[in-house]
């Protein structure tokens, strides 16, 4: 996209064109692959005009930045309403260097105790060998308002939340972070831009597993932050140091998916919606849940702060864990997977994957019941899958 012409405000638009320029190298239609370590200057005054920013042009090594990386970091930016964003090669590599990047000696840091298990790993066994405290506290804006001490520095939350789909007020948590002088930051995985902006309700640092909807077909891996400008050149000299940058190709897939980023949410909400409303009414089905659904908790926050409420449900069966696993073992369409956010579904009994190694008491003490089910749903027809969710739950 031109510099002197007005972004277009429709999501999908953006997700084509947003952040691209016109014409591309060599007049091509998609950006380029750039595969290349090391970029060269013709004279030892373009060196000189460079490091003193005189001249507009990409870095000059591979750990510092890469041409096709910054079209799709371009491209993020402008789907979140950010100034800048930063591309790594995971979505954990975006949390922790973001953290480690912004955090001063002797931190405190407050996270809501549903963040991703792997950031309240992060927080409960390598930030206390950093020399930085947490603290872990429940959703709510009241509980991260209490655990703010004298050397608190950032704020952490999630929403919504894996697996059980909680979600938090996003507008009070921005307002709670500049009331106290705090950088509050939201992992937006699960319900990317085009589900959530919440830059626009005063978030200063949204992060991604790229891995997931925004990449959307199980083909890479990657992670960003996106956020003003100045925090993120700050994240950005810390990434130069640890190193932990996306490679050419995964950032050309990353930029391809984005192009249908709009098209498949739109199916992943109204798939997951038809279906989570399916199982609500099911009798082999105790709980289901989901913020589209009047009986969520938060289902009027959810409302009010979100455009639609994602591709993942999370239910309960009737019955006990080797239920639950028969009932997975008979689904057809879903795969048994750990991830989210491809146009293949998904599903998974959380206690039997990335909760295995827990004592069964661990889990249930953290809210992992032997009979939940995450089912990440894909952009299949809702008809065949809820076909298959019947046929499943009558073989139990």
């Amino acid at each position: 996209m031109t510099p002197d012409r007005k972004p277009p405000v429709g999501l999908s638009t953006l997700s084509v064109h947003g952040g691209e320029t016109r014409p591309k190298p060599d007049f091509s239609m998609t950006p380029p692959v750039v595969f290349s370590s090391t970029f060269t200057f013709t004279t030892t005054q373009d060196r000189i005009d460079h490091a003193e920013g005189r001249v507009n042009r990409g870095e000059e090594y591979g750990r510092y930045g890469n041409p096709t990386q910054s079209t799709v970091e371009n491209k993020l930016a402008v789907l979140e309403g950010g100034e800048s964003a930063l591309l790594f090669s995971t979505g954990m590599a975006a949390v922790t260097t973001t953290l480690l990047a912004i955090l001063g000696k002797g931190a405190h840091v407050v996270f809501t105790s549903d963040c991703y298990r792997k950031t309240r790993q992060f927080a409960t066994d390598v930030l206390p060998r950093l020399g930085f405290e947490h603290s872990l506290v429940a959703p709510d804006v009241s509980a991260v308002e209490q655990a703010i001490r004298a050397n608190t520095q950032a704020l952490f939350t999630e929403s919504p939340t894996n697996p059980y789909l909680n979600v938090i007020d996003l507008e009070s948590f921005a307002a709670l972070g500049r009331k106290r002088g705090l950088t509050t930051i939201i992992d937006s995985t699960f319900a990317t831009p085009f589900n959530q902006r919440p830059i626009e309700l005063g978030i200063d640092l949204v992060i991604h597993s790229a891995t997931k909807y925004l990449g959307g077909h199980n083909d890479l891996l990657a992670g960003c932050v996106v956020g003003g400008r100045d925090i993120v050149a700050t994240i950005k000299e810390f990434q130069g140091v640890l190193g932990p940058v996306p490679e050419p190709m995964s950032c050309y897939l990353l930029a391809r998916g984005l192009k249908t980023l709009a098209l498949r949410m739109e199916r992943h909400n109204t798939n997951a919606q038809s279906i989570a409303a399916h199982l609500a009414r099911h009798p082999k089905i105790e709980r289901v849940h989901y913020p589209g659904l009047s009986d969520h908790p938060r289902h009027a926050l959810a409302r009010r702060q979100m455009r639609g409420f994602g591709g993942v449900i999370s239910f309960e069966v009737r019955g006990d864990g080797l239920k639950t696993s028969r009932f997975i073992d008979a689904m057809r369409i879903p795969q048994i997977a750990p991830s989210l956010g491809g146009v293949e579904s998904l599903i998974e009994q959380p206690a039997l994957m990335s909760f295995y190694h827990m004592a069964p008491e661990e889990r249930r003490s953290i809210g992992i019941l032997d009979n939940l089910v995450r089912f990440a749903i894909g952009i299949e027809d809702a008809d065949d899958l809820i076909a298959d969710l019947d046929q499943a739950l009558a073989r139990l």
